[in-house]
């Protein structure tokens, strides 16, 4: 409930976040880290109802399923979008692909913008065990001079989906197909059966990805790089390791900004 009742009496959270917006508007206003999906609709909002001066940020990653692309361009017209100077298949070819424990993608695609300013986030407590060590307000670990500023940091996945039913917002249709999150397709930290539903959904982006994965392979190969040709017979063999190989993982919402 977004309303609770506890030793102190009634907490209204969305008064209480709608304060916490007010205290720390700086005079520039904020910089709304904008994904497209729930928590970052739900901030929106609330920015609007406490009346703080903001400007909405997307990072596309040239790999968010289309459908939340046209979502944010349909219903967030306002929303400043910022393309990557370099695609993330690209990117791929040159960097290696993505694990977990190293998502460079992460840092070049989703993480940029806000220097100098305080982010506004929809970063919640309840998405994972990492993210349930995060405090309201952080400081950046790679821009010293940015800061987070996460005002639902305590609302669960139901006070997120009643204050967006409450308030008919609009949202992403991915979630009523079955979606958990609406970030990059494949993502490495999602789960196994959700990367081969991609692959499945999205036809073209699989060719895409196992194009990229033979020109990785090839690369390796040129290189000299042995282990490859030992493990994979080729790009597409070493794509469909990596979709599948990347499963085990503690939590299936949306992937934090620095987790």
């Amino acid at each position: 409930m977004l309303k609770d009742i506890n030793l102190f009496g009634n907490t209204d959270k969305v008064k209480i976040a709608i304060e916490r917006l007010k205290t720390f508007e700086p005079d520039e206003g904020y910089y709304l880290a904008f994904s497209g999906g729930k928590d970052s609709v739900v901030i929106k909002a609330l920015a609007e109802m406490a009346g703080v001066k903001y400007d909405a940020h997307y990072n596309l990653t040239t790999i968010d399923p289309p459908e939340l692309v046209q979502f944010i361009k349909r219903e967030h017209p306002d929303v400043i979008r910022h393309r990557p100077p370099v695609p993330f298949l690209v990117q791929l070819v040159k960097n290696g692909f993505p694990q977990r424990q190293r998502r460079w993608c992460c840092r070049l695609l989703k993480e940029k913008g806000g220097e100098g300013r305080v982010v506004l986030t929809g970063v919640r407590s309840a998405e994972s065990n990492q993210r349930s060590k995060r405090k309201m307000v952080e400081g950046c670990r790679t821009s010293p001079d940015k800061r987070y500023l996460h005002p639902i940091i305590d609302w669960s996945d139901a006070e997120v989906w009643q204050f967006i039913r409450e308030n008919g917002l609009p949202y992403c249709k991915l979630y009523d197909e079955g979606w958990k999150r609406v970030g990059c397709l494949f993502c490495p930290m999602a789960y196994e059966k959700q990367r081969l539903r991609h692959a499945t959904l999205y036809p073209i982006y699989t060719k895409s990805y196992i194009r990229a994965f033979t020109k990785l392979y090839d690369k390796k190969i040129k290189e000299g790089k042995c282990e490859t040709v030992e493990r994979w017979k080729d790009g597409e063999d070493m794509f469909w390791w990596w979709l599948r190989g990347n499963s085990k993982r503690t939590n299936d919402d949306q992937v934090s900004i620095f987790d």
